[in-house]
């Protein structure tokens, strides 16, 4: 009896984008810190860098990320 089981790849249809490959994978089967997920679909996955750099950009227009008018003194992020 292995005294460590290995790990499986992920679950069949979770979808990644991988950051390191540039492209869609099924399972997370790259190290988290380069894959964006999990999608529902392939499609979605595909698109993943798109929805993380409009997501950037609503984040960098609101408001409540803004640094202006910090009063802590912090950066804000």
């Amino acid at each position: 009896m292995a005294l460590f089981k290995k790990k499986t790849a992920g679950k069949p249809g979770e979808w990644y984008y991988c950051l390191e490959h540039k492209k869609v994978e099924e399972g997370p089967q790259c190290r988290a810190l380069n894959r964006l997920g999990p999608y529902a679909t392939p499609e979605e996955a595909a698109r993943a860098i798109e929805t993380a750099e409009a997501r950037n950009e609503e984040w960098d227009e609101d408001s409540r990320w803004s640094d202006e008018g910090n009063r802590e003194g912090g950066s804000g992020r």
